[in-house]
């Protein structure tokens, strides 16, 4: 099979349903000719039923990224499926609910909630990094998923610290690893319709500004630009490229809009 990701062995985490970018993402690779190795959370059999509508019906390998048996086991369960991993992607976030970390009141919400918000959504980077090394000795590309922490997002509260968390962890990890060969970069996406997106209060008024102001528009229900631009990157097409952060949002960070605009909105 040729592609651009042909003979590449592929970790991909965060497949939940097939709208979720990193299902988007699989797709692709496999299209590309990558064999790609899937990790779920929760409801595993879930995971495993939205696996066998990818082209080829994928593992699946349970993983909770901050239960630390399962990262140091999930190296030998990668082995199970293929020998070595060229390419990691990193599709994780996670805030409690019902206290502010994502949609409530900032002020108001508890440290651990912020602790939970933060080890899931950003130490995991390092985590999930750290437990493929193993396989990854002829080097490879590391892949994250992100959304621009630059700026404080209406609703998007203690997971946008995460994310700037998160940006910041990807370019240590990009100083630590260049050395072995592996890559750390992340996509920044604009807001693409997903499950845990439409769980966010206010955020339909984000995805219908975005798409108003982006130069190049933006189409909020459709993830295949981010998964494109994800494949690129754990391809061997980006072999000088680390520690970076590559925007996939229509242009819409390029512009002088400030949130507050968005925010202002009339609800539709």
């Amino acid at each position: 099979m040729t592609g651009i990701l042909a003979g590449k062995n592929l970790l991909i985490t965060g497949v939940i349903t097939e709208a979720s970018m990193a299902f988007h993402t699989a797709r692709l690779a496999q299209e590309q000719g990558a064999t790609v190795v899937l990790t779920g959370f929760g409801r595993l059999s879930l995971v495993e039923r939205i696996a066998k509508r990818l082209p080829q019906e994928a593992p699946v390998i349970e993983l909770d990224v901050t239960n630390t048996e399962q990262l140091d086991s999930l190296a030998g369960k990668v082995t199970e499926y293929v020998p070595h991993l060229d390419g990691v992607l990193h599709a994780i976030g996670f805030a409690p609910g019902g206290r502010g970390a994502l949609g409530g009141d900032f002020m108001e919400t508890p440290w651990e909630d912020v602790a939970t918000t933060v080890h899931a959504s950003a130490f995991s980077l390092k985590s999930l990094t750290t437990a493929c090394l193993p396989l990854m000795s002829r080097g490879g590309s590391v892949v994250g998923l992100d959304f621009d922490a630059r700026q404080a997002w209406p609703s998007y509260n203690w997971m946008g610290v995460a994310k700037a968390a998160l940006e910041s962890t990807s370019r240590y990890l990009a100083r630590e690893l260049g050395p072995k060969g592996i890559r750390v970069n992340l996509v920044c996406a604009g807001p693409v319709r997903t499950i845990a997106a439409k769980s966010i209060p206010g955020f339909d008024r984000l995805e219908d500004g975005w798409s108003k102001r982006a130069p190049l528009g933006w189409d909020n229900t459709d993830p295949t630009p981010v998964a494109q631009a994800a494949c690129a990157l754990l391809s061997d097409w980006f072999p000088a490229t680390t520690g970076s952060m590559v925007m996939v949002d229509g242009g819409f960070h390029a512009l002088g809009f400030g949130v507050e605009e968005i925010a202002a909105a009339p609800e539709a």
